[in-house]
């Protein structure tokens, strides 16, 4: 029999790779102090009502749009890269909002000691740009962290852990930052979780990568637009440093949505 690879978040290949740096996702560039004044005029859980049901809104109203999704993702060996793969994708929604995705460009990967996993496309499309609707609010435990400034927006802070993780159910873990006048998610920072790290022989191994992300205004409403890691994934067997930038771009409305207007 074929010895099979370490299937691990970013699929581990049994190649050692001596990265010279331990690289770390950023989540505090561009956060000024954060304080811990209660929210302005409402409640923790009123303020939490208002960003879901805003995020709701941000939910269903991306299903209307088509844009471009392109992801590169780089190994590096101290400061060189070694290896890259690049994928650029046309997402679209049918009229029931299924996603749909027309692949334009990709590159052979040339990755060195990983490769990507059906895992790590999810996390592509459901957790870096993470959405917390509503109807999702009940998987979560959400404790209110106070206010900070980002860049030029004043914003409230929460942390987000899984209230529970159920068998074969994956979920975002981490911080958020809403802004406090549109109450949406205009910053996140965290991973996806569960991860597998302590593994038998021949069991797969998941290590998911720390990501920040990032939206921007798109008609009224905080869409998606710029995730990036940076990150140092510790295996049993080698430690690999990973970049990855994935950008959303090109938010134009469908025909069939702007026809509803």
């Amino acid at each position: 029999m074929i010895a099979r690879p370490w299937k691990i978040g970013f699929l581990l290949l049994l190649a050692a790779l001596n990265p010279h740096s331990w690289a770390q996702t950023d989540c505090a560039e561009g956060n000024d102090v954060l304080t811990t004044g209660p929210p302005k005029d409402m409640t923790v859980a009123e303020l939490i009502q208002k960003f879901t049901a805003a995020e709701s809104k941000v939910k269903a109203a991306r299903t209307r749009y088509t844009y471009t999704q392109d992801v590169m993702v780089q190994t590096l060996n101290g400061k060189a890269v070694d290896g890259q793969f690049h994928e650029v994708t046309t997402v679209s929604y049918d009229d029931k909002g299924k996603r749909l995705e027309n692949v334009s460009f990709a590159e052979q990967s040339t990755l060195r000691g990983i490769q990507l996993s059906a895992e790590d496309f999810n996390d592509i499309r459901v957790f870096m740009p993470f959405i917390l609707s509503s109807d999702e609010l009940p998987q979560y435990n959400l404790t209110y962290a106070g206010q900070q400034h980002v860049d030029d927006l004043d914003t409230y802070v929460f942390h987000v852990e899984p209230k529970k993780e159920e068998k074969n159910q994956r979920y975002f873990q981490g911080r958020i930052w809403i802004d406090n006048h549109d109450l949406q998610i205009v910053k996140l920072c965290g991973k996806s979780v569960p991860e597998v790290i302590h593994v038998k022989k021949h069991q797969p191994q998941e290590i998911r990568p720390m990501f920040v992300g990032y939206r921007q205004p798109v008609d009224g409403l905080w869409f998606p637009a710029y995730v990036r890691v940076d990150d140092t994934l510790h295996f049993q067997v080698a430690a690999v440093h990973v970049r990855e930038i994935v950008k959303f771009t090109g938010y134009k409305r469908t025909n069939a949505a702007a026809s509803k207007q």
